[in-house]
Protein backbone atom coordinates (compact mmCIF):
# COMPACT_ATOMS: atom_id res chain seq x y z
CA UNK A 1 0.00 0.00 0.00
CA UNK A 2 1.49 3.40 -1.08
CA UNK A 3 0.77 6.81 -0.71
CA UNK A 4 0.99 10.39 -2.76
CA UNK A 5 3.46 12.25 -1.68
CA UNK A 6 4.20 15.76 -2.80
CA UNK A 7 6.95 18.53 -1.53
CA UNK A 8 5.87 21.97 -3.04
CA UNK A 9 8.37 25.13 -2.87
CA UNK A 10 7.69 28.48 -3.59
CA UNK A 11 9.44 27.63 -6.86
CA UNK A 12 8.64 24.46 -7.73
CA UNK A 13 6.69 20.84 -6.91
CA UNK A 14 9.99 19.66 -6.01
CA UNK A 15 8.80 16.29 -5.69
CA UNK A 16 5.69 14.10 -6.63
CA UNK A 17 5.56 10.40 -6.68
CA UNK A 18 4.37 7.48 -4.33
CA UNK A 19 5.87 6.58 -1.58
CA UNK A 20 5.60 3.66 1.00
CA UNK A 21 6.83 6.15 4.14
CA UNK A 22 7.80 9.05 4.27
CA UNK A 23 10.28 9.73 7.45
CA UNK A 24 10.63 13.90 8.59
CA UNK A 25 11.91 15.81 11.88
CA UNK A 26 9.44 18.33 13.27
CA UNK A 27 10.29 21.04 15.76
CA UNK A 28 7.28 19.68 18.26
CA UNK A 29 8.51 15.99 18.02
CA UNK A 30 11.71 15.22 16.57
CA UNK A 31 11.34 12.40 14.00
CA UNK A 32 8.41 11.14 12.61
CA UNK A 33 7.43 8.28 9.78
CA UNK A 34 4.35 8.77 7.86
CA UNK A 35 3.06 5.28 6.26
CA UNK A 36 -0.66 4.73 4.59
CA UNK A 37 -3.32 4.96 7.34
CA UNK A 38 -1.54 7.48 9.25
CA UNK A 39 -4.33 9.83 11.23
CA UNK A 40 -4.18 13.54 10.13
CA UNK A 41 -1.67 15.62 11.24
CA UNK A 42 0.08 18.67 10.57
CA UNK A 43 3.10 19.58 11.85
CA UNK A 44 6.25 22.08 12.07
CA UNK A 45 9.73 21.44 9.63
CA UNK A 46 12.96 21.58 11.23
CA UNK A 47 16.02 22.35 8.96
CA UNK A 48 16.22 18.77 8.51
CA UNK A 49 16.12 16.11 5.64
CA UNK A 50 12.91 14.23 4.13
CA UNK A 51 13.22 10.88 3.58
CA UNK A 52 10.75 8.98 1.10
CA UNK A 53 11.13 5.13 1.07
CA UNK A 54 9.47 4.34 -2.88
CA UNK A 55 7.36 1.26 -2.98
CA UNK A 56 10.45 -0.34 -4.75
CA UNK A 57 12.37 -0.34 -1.55
CA UNK A 58 14.59 3.05 -2.37
CA UNK A 59 14.68 6.16 -0.99
CA UNK A 60 15.19 9.77 -1.79
CA UNK A 61 16.84 12.00 0.83
CA UNK A 62 15.42 16.21 0.19
CA UNK A 63 17.06 18.54 2.12
CA UNK A 64 14.04 20.46 3.66
CA UNK A 65 14.78 24.28 4.88
CA UNK A 66 12.01 24.77 7.42
CA UNK A 67 7.78 24.88 6.43
CA UNK A 68 5.28 22.67 7.26
CA UNK A 69 3.94 18.96 6.57
CA UNK A 70 0.53 17.59 6.20
CA UNK A 71 -1.06 13.70 6.24
CA UNK A 72 -4.65 13.44 5.27
CA UNK A 73 -5.79 10.66 3.70
CA UNK A 74 -3.68 9.05 0.87
CA UNK A 75 -1.56 12.39 0.42
CA UNK A 76 1.26 14.09 2.07
CA UNK A 77 2.11 17.41 1.40
CA UNK A 78 5.12 18.95 2.40
CA UNK A 79 5.23 22.99 2.13
CA UNK A 80 8.82 24.58 2.66
CA UNK A 81 11.10 27.50 1.86
CA UNK A 82 13.72 25.51 0.06
CA UNK A 83 13.58 21.77 -0.73
CA UNK A 84 16.81 20.15 -2.85
CA UNK A 85 17.74 16.65 -3.99
CA UNK A 86 21.15 15.63 -3.41
CA UNK A 87 21.67 16.18 -6.90
CA UNK A 88 20.49 19.52 -6.64
CA UNK A 89 23.24 20.49 -4.25
CA UNK A 90 26.42 22.67 -4.65
CA UNK A 91 28.59 21.08 -2.61
CA UNK A 92 31.13 23.77 -2.42
CA UNK A 93 29.39 26.23 -2.37
CA UNK A 94 27.91 24.88 1.15
CA UNK A 95 30.98 24.50 2.06
CA UNK A 96 32.07 27.86 1.85
CA UNK A 97 28.57 28.89 3.14
CA UNK A 98 29.62 26.38 6.06
CA UNK A 99 33.12 28.16 6.53
CA UNK A 100 31.51 31.25 6.72
CA UNK A 101 28.72 30.66 9.47
CA UNK A 102 31.55 28.87 11.52
CA UNK A 103 33.54 32.20 11.32
CA UNK A 104 30.52 34.51 12.11
CA UNK A 105 29.69 32.34 15.18
CA UNK A 106 33.23 32.65 16.49
CA UNK A 107 32.83 35.85 16.62
CA UNK A 108 29.43 35.68 18.34
CA UNK A 109 28.10 32.96 19.96
CA UNK A 110 24.54 33.81 19.72
CA UNK A 111 24.13 34.80 16.06
CA UNK A 112 20.99 33.47 15.31
CA UNK A 113 21.49 34.02 11.34
CA UNK A 114 24.89 32.38 11.29
CA UNK A 115 23.60 29.33 13.77
CA UNK A 116 20.65 28.64 10.90
CA UNK A 117 22.85 29.64 7.97
CA UNK A 118 25.70 26.62 9.52
CA UNK A 119 22.77 24.12 9.99
CA UNK A 120 21.66 24.95 6.35
CA UNK A 121 25.23 23.84 5.04
CA UNK A 122 25.75 20.87 7.41
CA UNK A 123 22.41 19.71 5.70
CA UNK A 124 23.09 20.49 2.39
CA UNK A 125 26.47 18.46 3.09
CA UNK A 126 25.16 15.64 4.64
CA UNK A 127 22.11 14.88 1.82
CA UNK A 128 24.53 15.68 -0.38
CA UNK A 129 27.10 12.76 0.79
CA UNK A 130 29.80 15.16 1.31
CA UNK A 131 30.05 15.89 5.04
CA UNK A 132 33.68 16.54 5.25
Amino acid sequence: MTFQIELVSPEAISYSGEAEMVVARTLEGGDIAFQPGHVPFIGVLAVWSVDVIRPDGDRDTIAVHQGFVQVAGTRVSILSDVSESSDGIDVERARVARAAAEAALAADKEDADAAGALARAELRLRVAGAEA
